[in-house]
């Protein structure tokens, strides 16, 4: 009997416009070159998007936060001696620059539904699709922390209402994406006719919650709209995702609750007439790459031993919206029954089950948000990959790197070309678009 063909799976570059990624200590690295690793500069950018292209990735994938956290002790202080999401520029300018020295590489960033209108975000991500070729995504949010709220002046909502105000933002610039016909551009020199009226529409889209008349006044882009990507956790948010997204970022820590989430996902969007597969699912992960097991370990600590205690309660406190500072190093945070804290329960124990104290769970964020880390040589790093997908499903990677540019070079360099030569990553783009991108493999 012939053996079947394992199916490739999608790869994904995570990048922050700022000091540091998932791992906070990016900044201090040795490996990151300092000379070089000017972030708010868009060379590094470029260099980077043409890296990935190199590699064949669907996306550079760029997460936003508009705030400086004063979650962990309620002060600044914390968050800003540890690089810890702040400062963070805005990454939308960013998308345009790469995408005109990579010209296949999806480009896609993060913007909050929670404090700007339908109106502004479908012409923002329509026109930055129209420039990139059909290339653009949306990283679909509503934000996760006090300090955001607190910086536009609103009151935070419950989660459920975030996503409920969420939903009514999708089905607006959906129907603004829309309010063009494919066709309704005609450029008719001789008759003097630039765009058929009859193919240009009035959205009056009117909700709870948001009202707009329209027409978008952009014409419909390449992908009519950016490819959408989620990446909920809740019950309401892992509905939304869905309905609407062509793809999630997943973080999970242990294959097992990788396949627990992939197959929840997979029920949701088929109970919705998506099918099994409509919705791509993107594992987290962070590879460190050495020339034999014993080099990578010795990397591995390096890398991880630059993390401070505080700096990995500072993230983790923002991104609960929970005050660390509340508990001991020693509290087994698996046992803790709050609500903030039960968001993330899949992060509070190891790859063995063990349930983690609040120090090891904080140290392993400022790591790696709870990215599992493959450890080893290039081809040890592409087995681990293979044995994840294997045992959690989904359909690849968003990879993320513990210094820059240098891993991700290292990464597509050293464990592409294996991953390639097993027919487990793709050798050459067949589409033009991200979602071409994201469907190649169906």
């Amino acid at each position: 009997m012939a053996k079947t063909a394992l199916k490739p799976f999608h790869l994904a570059q995570f990048l922050v416009h700022g000091p540091a990624y998932h791992s906070i200590a990016m900044w201090r690295h040795p490996k990151t070159d300092h000379t070089n690793y000017d972030w708010r500069r868009p060379e590094l950018y470029q260099h980077i998007a043409r890296v990935c292209e190199r590699g064949l990735f669907d996306m550079v994938f760029f997460a936003d936060l508009n705030y400086v956290s004063d979650t962990y002790t309620g002060t600044m202080a914390p968050a800003l001696r540890n690089a810890t999401q702040a400062p963070e520029h805005d990454p939308i300018p960013l998308l345009s620059y790469m995408a005109a020295v990579a010209p296949k590489i999806g480009v896609a960033a993060t913007f909050s539904t929670s404090h700007s209108h339908p109106f502004y975000v479908a012409r923002m991500f329509a026109t930055i699709d129209h420039l990139t070729g059909g290339r653009a995504g949306w990283n679909v949010v509503t934000s996760i922390n006090h300090n955001l709220d607190n910086n536009y002046g609103t009151e935070r909502l419950p989660s459920e209402q975030r996503y409920d105000r969420a939903d009514e933002f999708m089905q607006a610039c959906r129907a603004l994406w829309d309010s063009w016909e494919e066709d309704a551009v005609v450029m008719d020199q001789k008759n003097a006719i630039f765009a058929d009226p009859d193919k240009v529409h009035r959205v009056n889209f009117e909700g709870q919650f948001y009202k707009t008349r329209g027409p978008l006044n952009v014409t419909r882009s390449p992908q009519n709209g950016p490819a959408i990507l989620q990446a909920g956790t809740s019950p309401k948010g892992k509905d939304f995702a869905a309905r609407y997204a062509d793809a999630i970022f997943a973080i999970q820590p242990r294959a097992e609750d990788a396949h627990d989430y992939w197959a929840d996902i997979n029920e949701r969007t088929q109970s919705l007439g998506r099918g099994k597969h409509a919705c791509k699912i993107l594992f987290g992960a962070q590879p460190i790459i050495g020339y034999d097991e014993a080099d990578a370990r010795v990397k591995q600590q390096l890398h991880n031993d630059l993390v401070p205690l505080e700096g990995g309660k500072a993230i983790f406190s923002g991104h609960l919206d929970f005050d660390l500072s509340q508990l001991d190093d020693d509290t087994l945070m698996a046992d803790r029954n709050e609500p903030e804290l039960l968001r993330m329960k899949n992060r509070f124990r190891d790859k063995d089950g063990r349930k983690m104290t609040l120090a090891e769970v904080a140290k392993r964020h400022g790591q790696s948000v709870g990215l599992p880390q493959f450890v080893g040589t290039a081809n040890s790093v592409a087995d681990q990959m293979e044995e994840y997908i294997a045992m959690a499903g989904g359909d690849g990677f968003m990879v993320s790197a513990t210094h820059s540019p240098g891993a991700i070079e290292e990464f597509v360099d050293e464990v592409v070309p294996i991953l390639q030569a097993r027919g487990r990553v793709r050798t050459e783009y067949t589409g033009r678009t991200l979602r071409d991108h994201l469907t190649q493999f169906d």
